[in-house]
């Protein structure tokens, strides 16, 4: 399937992304994400079977595999 964003020539590929959702306050990363990623542009769409499935999984948290550190951006004012 080719790229939806406007000029772009890529096609999508079928992969595993790691997925980052901020949701009730909380930021989450989700693993292994089944996703096509465009090859040029790095678009990412998410089938509406997978979407619903984050969607419950975020409904009925379960304990993290691991954890990671979350740094905020210290921008210019």
């Amino acid at each position: 399937m080719e790229c939806s964003i406007k000029g772009c020539p890529g096609k999508y590929e079928e992969r595993k992304i790691a997925h980052t959702i901020r949701f009730q306050g909380r930021v989450s990363i989700i693993d292994h994400v089944p996703a096509k990623v465009c090859s040029v542009c790095g678009d990412v769409l998410l089938g509406l079977e997978t979407v619903e499935k984050i969607e419950a999984m975020l409904q009925k948290p379960a304990m993290p595999v691991k954890e990671v550190p979350l740094f905020e951006y210290a921008g210019s004012a």
